[in-house]
Parts: structure tokens; C-alpha cells; sequence
């Protein structure tokens, strides 16, 4: 579905009301949302649609997955967390994981950026260069 020029327009005015600090607050979304289905503006569906968009990729932006060989103590876990809270803000969401192909290392993905300081990745990379 092709969203018009003013439903965009609406949809991020309506995104930038849900912020607090910079931080989507989860009660004003709702709000939002309750309020535009029961006015029911022109092109309403369409206001929506895009502010869902805005919403899943302001998640997305601040979700953090951390892979590892193996399980991270608590101490590494925490100055991981502080590490990348200190460079991208508060208020992101964590997730650890174990990736054993990984071999050694930690590859970070926040949003879209990926960190990758595995010996998987390294030997990749030497792959790569000959």
C-alpha cells in the first residue's frame, strides 16, 4: 500500500508525540493508537500503517544481540552492557546468546550495526585475502 505525503507527515508527528527523553514510551503508543481509531481521520489506515513502520524500526534500533562461543559470566555481561549503553543511550534491550561456530569472541549486532570480533570472522577475513 503507497502511503500519501500527509499520512507520513501525520504518522511521524504522531511517532515524535510517543517519544520521552528520546525514549518511545509504550503508554503514549497506545494512547496514540487508540485516539487515531476513534477519530478515524481521512487516510487513517494508511497513518497507521507507517507509524507501525516508525515504531518497529525504532525496536529494532535499539535492540542489542550478543553472540558468544561460550555462556558470558555476569561481570563480562555487565561491562558489555554499560560499554554499549555508554556509546548508543539508554534504553536498549539485551539479548544474550551462544553461538558455538563462532569459535571465539563476541559479535555484537545493535540495530544495524554488527561488531564482529570473532576467530570465525578473522579467519574469513584470511580466507578472503589469499
Amino acid at each position: 500500500m503507497k502511503v500519501s505525503k500527509q499520512a507520513r507527515r501525520e504518522a511521524k508527528q504522531l511517532f515524535r508525540t510517543c517519544l520521552v527523553n528520546g525514549l518511545m514510551d509504550e503508554g503514549r503508543v497506545r494512547a496514540a493508537v487508540q485516539q487515531v481509531v476513534a477519530a478515524k481521520p481521512r487516510g487513517y489506515v494508511a497513518i497507521l500503517s507507517h507509524f507501525q513502520r516508525l515504531v518497529k524500526l525504532d525496536l529494532e534500533r535499539r535492540s542489542v544481540r550478543v553472540e558468544s562461543a561460550v555462556p558470558l559470566s555476569n561481570d563480562l555481561q555487565t561491562r558489555v552492557q554499560t560499554g554499549l549503553t555508554r556509546l548508543y543511550g539508554a534504553g536498549l534491550h539485551f539479548a544474550f546468546a551462544q553461538n558455538p561456530a563462532l569459535l571465539a569472541g563476541l559479535r555484537i549486532r545493535v540495530g544495524s550495526d554488527v561488531f564482529d570480533g570473532s576467530v570465525q570472522a578473522r579467519l574469513a577475513a584470511l580466507e578472503q585475502s589469499f
